[in-house]
């Protein structure tokens, strides 16, 4: 995907990098990609609509959501590969909605490297200056900016097949900056790799895109890819934009059941059930509340209910609670998880499951299954929500 003529303001080239610090220092607030109604149909099937957005210029945006919500199509849109069947695509104040994918100022990253395998690293990353028929030593100039800027300088004239994912993808990073775009778009990049080498190109995405002031567009399913790369989120859930908002807003703060059950491991319980729990009746048919704001502590004698567990050595892992505290709702931890630095305990309270999360600090203050202990809520950590059909339990969301 290139990135080509559409008028520019700033000179673009000092000894800094790719971009220069007069375009990198521009004001956080201006208004710099707008989506006015943006609307898509395949055929009778919606995709997305009504997509209103004001993005600032050097922005991170993150449109995260599950699978078929509508935001791959509505990146793509951005870029001119796909049409859109009513609304605005308006950069620095010039209307691109109806551009070829040529003319947009726009770079784009797939998700599957689409690099061509008979080239080198070299020249995969000089194909779109070559197409623009930039000159050759201000070709070779930028290419050698480029692969020092994502770290694959002594990789320049390997093939593909001769590289590790997490660098073909660099490649393909570096072929979309090397034609200076204006918006880079990038459409779940890291899904392919492990988890190692995803965090580490994560954070490099974060570092360049950061050096350059680069407004960009992020696509995942990943809350937690999301969450630490986002100056904002989008929130995206059949074709609508659910809720938008920085990573903490989001988290903690979800509009409705839907993004409570997409942000987190979130309990959602019907306001009858939560009234033992919080101390109150919640006017809202349905409350959520986070693992982490719900807390543990030993019951009178901290007893297994099943014969058999010792409790000779049994650590207890007591934490201080807040000051706006409900009152303890007795319970029996069914089954836990370890996920590496948090125990995740399931905990049936008379007929209410609660998932609540307990920092692992030690192997000894793991809690047996079938202990008897007391659950307490942070108050203020309690979420109303709108009204949704809770039935006549609770259940746990799992994001």
């Amino acid at each position: 995907m290139l990135a080509t003529d559409m008028p520019q303001t700033h000179s673009r080239h000092d000894s800094d990098g790719l971009l220069t610090s007069a375009l990198r220092e521009q004001a956080a607030d201006q208004q710099y990609l707008t989506l006015k109604g943006l609307a898509k149909r395949f055929g009778k099937t919606r995709v997305f609509s009504d997509i209103d957005a004001e993005i600032a210029r050097g922005e991170f945006i993150t449109l995260l959501g599950p699978s078929g919500c509508g935001k791959s199509t509505l990146l793509r849109a951005i870029a001119g590969l796909n049409d859109v069947d009513s609304g605005e695509i308006i950069v620095d104040g010039h209307d691109i909605t109806r551009l070829p994918p040529q003319r947009r100022g726009i770079g784009m990253v797939f998700q599957h490297y689409a690099l061509f395998p008979n080239m080198r690293v070299a020249d995969n990353v000089a194909f779109g200056l070559r197409m623009k028929k930039v000159r050759p030593e201000e070709r070779e100039r930028r290419v050698t900016e480029v692969l020092r800027l994502v770290e694959l300088t002594d990789q320049a004239q390997r093939y593909p097949h001769q590289l590790s994912g997490g660098q073909r993808q660099r490649v393909a990073l570096a072929r979309a900056l090397v034609v200076e775009p204006q918006i880079l778009l990038l459409d779940e990049p890291l899904s392919a790799l492990d988890a190692r080498i995803r965090r580490h190109l994560r954070d490099q995405i974060r570092d360049i895109q950061k050096s350059l002031g680069l407004t960009t567009l992020f696509v995942t399913h990943d809350q937690e890819e999301a969450l630490l790369l986002s100056d904002r989120i989008f929130l995206m859930h059949q074709g609508s934009i659910l809720q938008q908002g920085n990573a903490a807003s989001l988290y903690t703060r979800p509009v409705d059941a839907t993004a409570a059950g997409f942000m987190g491991h979130y309990n959602l319980i019907g306001s009858e059930l939560a009234r033992p729990l919080l101390g109150y009746l919640c006017d809202s048919p349905q409350v959520a509340l986070r693992p982490e704001a719900l807390y543990l502590q030993p019951d009178e004698m901290t007893r297994p209910l099943l014969p058999g567990h010792l409790e000779a050595g049994l650590d207890f892992p007591l934490q201080s609670l807040p000051a706006n505290v409900g009152p303890a709702l007795p319970g029996v931890i069914l089954r836990h998880q370890l996920l590496g630095n948090i125990v995740r305990y399931e905990v049936d309270c008379q007929g209410l499951r609660l998932n609540v999360d307990v920092l692992n600090r030690s192997a000894r203050q793991l809690l047996p299954d079938h202990l008897r202990v007391q659950v307490h809520a942070d108050l203020d950590e309690v979420q109303a929500l709108g009204t949704h059909d809770t039935g006549d339990r609770s259940r746990v969301a799992n994001g």
